[in-house]
Formats: C-alpha cells, structure tokens, sequence
C-alpha cells in the first residue's frame, strides 16, 4: 500500500480547472519531483494534498485512510506538512520561535530543535535572528525546518529554489539530501529540471492540469522531460516508471 494515493482529484478555482484527473501514488521513502511551466497545477495539487484547497471531484488516501475532505490543520496531526511558496514565516519572531511554535502544531517524533540546527548548519548562528531580517536562503531554510518540526510522514516542498541565488540554493538541497538519505518522503514542486532530475526516485511532469509524463529517474530522459514541459509532441499519455 502507498504512503499517498491520489485518484481522479480534479481541483477548480472557480470556473478554472486547474487540476484534471490526476492520479498518483507516493511510497515511503520516495522522493518526487513535480515539475511543470508555471499554470500547470503544480501547485494546486500540493494544496489539494496538504488540504488547503479542497477537491472538485475525486479523492485522496494517506496511510490508507480516505483524508478528501479532512481540513489542513487535521492533516498536520496525521502527518502532511507543507512548506508554501513564499515560506511564510512569522517574520517578527525569531527563527527558534518559529520552530517551537511549529511543534506544538504537530505530532510526537524524532524532530526536535537540535536536529533541524544539525539538518540546517547555517541557522545555527541565526538562531536568535528574527525571520524577517534573515536572507531567502536562510527563510527557506526555517520554513523546511518548522515543517520537520511537525514530525512529517510526507514533506510537500513548494518551489524550493525559487528566488534564492545559487549559493543558497546549493545550500538548501544539500540539506535536502540529508533529509533523502535519512528517509524522509518527499514531494518537490522545482522548476530547475537538473536538480530536479539529481535529487527524485522519480519525475512527474504537469501540463494544464494533468500529469503528462512520469517516470524514475535513470528511465527518463531530460529531453523527453523537456518536451513534456512545454508540451512539445511528446506521448499523449504517461510514461510508466
């Protein structure tokens, strides 16, 4: 049975179908990269996981147990924890204060302060700084941290390198490949397709709506992603891992 399984979901935002009949599953320990042009519903189908934007039409299973209609904040206990796009951070608090708050949110587990400041090296330092005066590297950082401060089954990591400068962005995937390593399930929405294809098991390719093509990586190429990407000529189904 898979960690996550999601069938049929269709999500609207008003008259807009942004996502279309998707299925997926995710297994323990697997790291997905969603990946997509900006519309493609990326986004929207991590919402609709982390139960901030109730589906249209069809459902989703976590640990076996149909979650369609339970509220985002009952998924945080049952272990589904997302990290936004944009980090929203509680910018007048310090970096510990928005992790000690995120624990109290979640559920018991391994996670605990000293172990996000082992993950995230570069917060130690900032410990005491208020989220709002760290730089994006370093917001990004505490954001994955108060996610993992909730004891996560599965991490939703949306546009993980998105407005961070090189530096910070090798920074934070070297923290995620800690976190991959150690066994955390991981979904990432990544526009950039090379580190996309370093870190998942496999990629999922999204394009207005629907999945496009899916495959492990070592199984699928990054033309054929491409392709997928902008929706130039590739198969008109998935491309089975």
């Amino acid at each position: 049975m898979s960690l996550l399984e999601i069938r049929n979901l269709d999500v609207r935002h008003g008259l807009l179908q942004a996502v279309r009949g998707v299925d997926l599953s995710v297994e323990k320990g697997e790291t997905i990269a969603l990946v997509g042009a900006n519309g493609a519903g990326k986004t929207t189908l991590l919402r609709a996981i982390a139960g901030a934007h109730l589906p249209a039409g069809g459902n989703v299973r976590f640990g076996g147990t149909d979650i369609t209609l339970v509220p985002s904040h009952s998924r945080v206990g049952l272990g589904i924890a997302l990290v936004p796009e944009g980090r929203r951070l509680f910018s007048q608090m310090t970096v510990e204060e928005n992790l000690i708050l995120a624990r109290s949110a979640g559920r018991k587990g391994p996670w605990t302060l000293d172990r996000v400041f082992e993950a995230f090296p570069n917060l130690v330092p900032r410990r005491k700084a208020k989220a709002g005066n760290l730089s994006g590297g370093e917001q990004q950082a505490t954001a994955i941290g108060r996610a993992l401060m909730t004891n996560p089954e599965i991490l939703l990591l949306d546009e993980v390198s998105l407005g961070l400068s090189p530096l910070a962005v090798d920074r934070v995937y070297a923290s995620l490949d800690t976190l991959i390593h150690g066994g955390t399930t991981i979904v990432l929405v990544e526009q950039d397709l090379r580190r996309a294809m370093r870190v998942a098991d496999r990629i999922v390719c999204m394009l207005e709506g629907k999945i496009v093509l899916e495959g492990k990586r070592g199984e699928i190429t990054r033309e054929q992603v491409s392709e997928a990407y902008f929706g130039l000529g590739i198969a008109k189904g998935r491309l089975s891992a």
